[in-house]
């Protein structure tokens, strides 16, 4: 397009090394493409390319004419159409398809009842028969077809098909415009049922009800008129006297024999006679008579009386002439026997006396006041009162008595747990520390009172009290809140318990078990520890030795007499005897001390309690045993006989506590050379209280019997304490037998 410069020709101008064209007027909407003319854009016109195309016209220079129809617009630049509402196609020559409208055809029809919808506005156009937006309604009644503008010609309350127009007539009438009435003997829809009227009675062509001809009454016509009645609908008393019969149909007279006249009310003999000859006098009573009969005599009696002679009043129920009228009376009102009316019983009142006394009143006529209180009603006859629920008595004025609720108070309350009882309805009131229906449910757990509403406010318990809210404490707890230990010496629940334990020992504040002090054991602490055991729970274990005793709460040991040390281990020292080595030896000629007892053991050839004596010839006994009672102790010691005997040592051991004797029988000591006798006598106690010891000496030199010839008292010691006491004491027997008593 552009040449390169050598020399631009007139209308270019220079740029760069090309030759450009020159345009006088910019062009708006295209290029300039030679001096002075203008290449356009698509959609614009004009020298300088500043003119859109016109509405018909699209393209460069809007040369193209435009192809849409219905009002289109064509796009200036491509020429595609714009459709306006209700067309389609690529030139916009079509409508809508069926059912749909507006623009682009998107829009989809509401319409109803066949209707069809305009391809632009979406408006419905009804079908005939319908009218609204929609077409939802059909014509209303009187009108029909096309936009509803058609009136309805049917009469007689006929309606036409909102389309059609055509009448659809109701009952009793045909035709086109439902003029004509059903023809005689059918009547209903379209005329198609049969009548059934008897006797002459005419139809009614709508309903079929029989309007019947005189004489003749019932449903079809079927019945003549009732006895005493005649004419159109039997409407006419009979005027027929004498037990004449009326005709039902214009009420004419047919006498019996004896009477005439139109209403056969004259008589054909005169009054009081009858008969062919009217020669017999009637037998009626006159008072109660309407007629006697003039053939016959029989008596026809005025109302309320009855009988062959109406001497007798009508039966029960039953009132009129002939009695033959049933009375209307109700709830046992009495009938008068003449009129039929009623005599109410009590608390009935209307001519049927069917009415009962109004509210507040009874009795005869209603004329009492009831005096009730509380009370649902008051019975209509005698006045007694029916009561609301929760009261009871006479007058109702008495409420149901504890325990009982309802009509007559004769429901039985459920509530337990000294709930209060609603008397009208029976509901429970709970009192406080139960709920539920009955109150038969306790408070949760953590609250009580009325309708459990408070919180228990405890430690260490084991809940509250539903009722009043006391906390449970738990065994070793007291105080308002169960939070202070029971005291030294209580245990358990509320410290209510006293602590058994003895010698100092404690007891748990929970389950009162014991803590025994060192030296005790048992479920009270009473018992000591048992022998060679000592200190707490008597767990540890005695070192003592050579039957030394242990303190059975520290250990300690207390030796054996002829023993020392802190566990006995060591024997007294040569020369000391008895406990702790206190006692000195008092032995001679080479003599040993015996370290328990103080005995010297002689040496050879010497003799006697210190061994100062010179030996002879000896028989020596020894008796050791224990008793363990306080009475009937008796010991016997046999020696020699002519020989000098020495009974050296008489052991004795009780293990009883308190006072004790016993009784030593010397037993064969006799003859010249039985001079000296030394009885060494050693007691010792096992309990730990003072103990009174009685010992008796017996001899008896004559013969070897058990009797005593001779008794002393030799000695009364007091034990003052667990260890041993030693006291001793000579006493002279007969017959220069000596005795040396030692009590250890």
């Amino acid at each position: 397009m552009y040449r390169r410069r050598s020399q631009c020709c007139p209308g270019f101008y220079e740029s760069g090394d090309l030759c450009v064209p020159l345009c006088t007027e910019e062009c708006a909407h295209g290029r300039c493409v030679s001096p002075d003319t203008c290449q356009c854009e698509p959609g614009w016109g004009g020298l300088d390319c500043s003119s859109g195309c016109e509405s018909d016209f699209w393209g460069p220079h809007c040369t193209n004419r435009c192809q849409c129809r219905n009002g289109a617009k064509c796009n200036p630049i491509t020429g595609a159409c714009v459709c306006t509402d209700g067309y389609q196609g690529w030139r916009c020559e079509e409508p809508c398809d069926p059912n749909f409208y507006g623009k682009d055809c998107l829009l989809e029809c509401q319409c109803l009842n066949g209707a069809t919808c305009h391809h632009q506005t979406g408006e419905c156009l009804c079908a005939p028969g319908y009218t609204g937006a929609f077409c939802e309604e059909p014509c209303p009644p009187g009108k029909h077809g096309s936009l509803c503008e058609q009136r309805c010609p049917c009469q007689n309350g006929g309606t036409c098909h909102h389309v059609t127009g055509e009448c659809s007539c109701p009952p009793g009438w045909v035709g086109p415009v439902c003029a004509q009435p059903c023809p005689f003997g059918s009547f209903g829809i379209n005329c198609s049922q049969e009548c059934t009227c008897r006797n002459g009675g005419l139809c009614d062509h709508i309903s079929g009800q029989c309007q019947c001809t005189a004489g003749y009454i019932g449903e079809r016509c079927q019945d003549e008129c009732p006895v005493g009645t005649y004419g159109p609908q039997c409407a006419h008393k009979c005027d027929c006297q004498n037990g004449a019969k009326c005709y039902h149909i214009n009420g004419a007279c047919l006498c019996n024999e004896g009477f005439k006249g139109p209403s056969c009310q004259d008589r054909f003999c005169p009054t009081g006679l009858y008969g062919l000859i009217c020669d017999k006098y009637c037998p009626c009573k006159a008072a109660n008579t309407l007629s006697c009969h003039p053939l016959s005599g029989e008596c026809t009696c005025v109302a309320g009386w009855a009988g062959l002679y109406c001497n007798e009043t009508c039966p029960a129920g039953y009132y009129g002439e002939g009695c033959r009228e049933l009375c209307a009376c109700a709830n046992g009102a009495d009938c008068d026997g003449t009129t039929g009316a009623c005599m109410c019983a009590p608390g009935y009142i209307g001519d049927d006396c069917s009415i009962s006394c109004p509210a507040g009143l009874y009795g005869t006529n209603c004329t009492s006041s009831c005096s009730c209180r509380n009370e649902i009603s008051c019975s209509h006859i005698d006045g007694s009162c029916i009561c609301r629920e929760g009261w009871q008595g006479v007058d109702c004025s008495i409420p149901c008595s504890s325990g009982t609720w309802g009509l007559s108070c004769n429901q039985t309350c459920q509530c337990a747990n000294g709930a209060a009882c609603d008397p009208i309805n029976g509901t429970c009131t709970c009192s406080p520390g139960w709920r539920d229906e009955y109150c038969d449910i306790p408070c949760p757990e953590g609250s009580y009172g009325l309708d459990c509403r408070e919180r228990c406010d405890c430690v260490n318990s084991d809940g509250c009290d539903p009722v009043t809210g006391f906390c449970r404490c738990l065994a070793g707890w007291t105080g308002v809140h169960c939070d202070s230990v029971c005291e030294e010496g209580r245990w358990g629940p509320n410290c209510s318990y006293s602590c058994t334990c003895e010698n100092g020992g404690s007891c748990s504040p929970e389950d009162g078990t014991c803590v025994c002090t060192p030296g005790y054991r048992g479920t009270n602490c009473r018992r000591m520890c048992p022998s060679g055991k000592y200190g707490k729970a008597c767990a540890e274990s005695c070192l003592c030795t050579n039957n030394g005793t242990c303190n059975p709460i520290d250990g300690s040991c207390q030796c054996y007499p002829g023993w020392i040390g802190e566990d006995c281990s060591k024997p007294c020292p040569q020369g000391s005897w008895g406990p702790d080595c206190i006692h000195t030896c008092n032995c001679h000629n080479g003599a040993q001390c015996s370290a328990t007892d103080g005995e010297c053991n002689c040496s050879p050839g010497w003799t006697g309690l210190y061994c100062t004596q010179r030996r002879c010839n000896t028989d020596t006994q020894t008796q050791t045993h224990t008793h363990r009672s306080n009475k009937g102790n008796n010991d016997t010691l046999s020696g020699c006989c002519n020989n000098t005997s020495l009974i050296r040592s008489h052991f004795l051991q009780w293990s009883y506590q308190g006072p004790v004797f016993n009784t030593l029988y010397l037993r064969g000591l006799r003859g010249s050379r039985c001079q000296v006798v030394r009885v060494n006598t050693r007691v010792q106690l096992t309990a730990f209280t003072p103990a009174l010891i009685i010992q008796r000496i017996a001899e008896d030199c004559s013969s070897n019997s058990f009797l005593p010839a001779h008794i002393n008292s030799c000695s009364v010691q007091n034990a003052e304490s667990s260890y041993t006491t030693t006291a001793s004491k000579d006493t002279e027997v007969s017959n220069t037998c000596n005795l040396v008593l030692f009590v250890v």
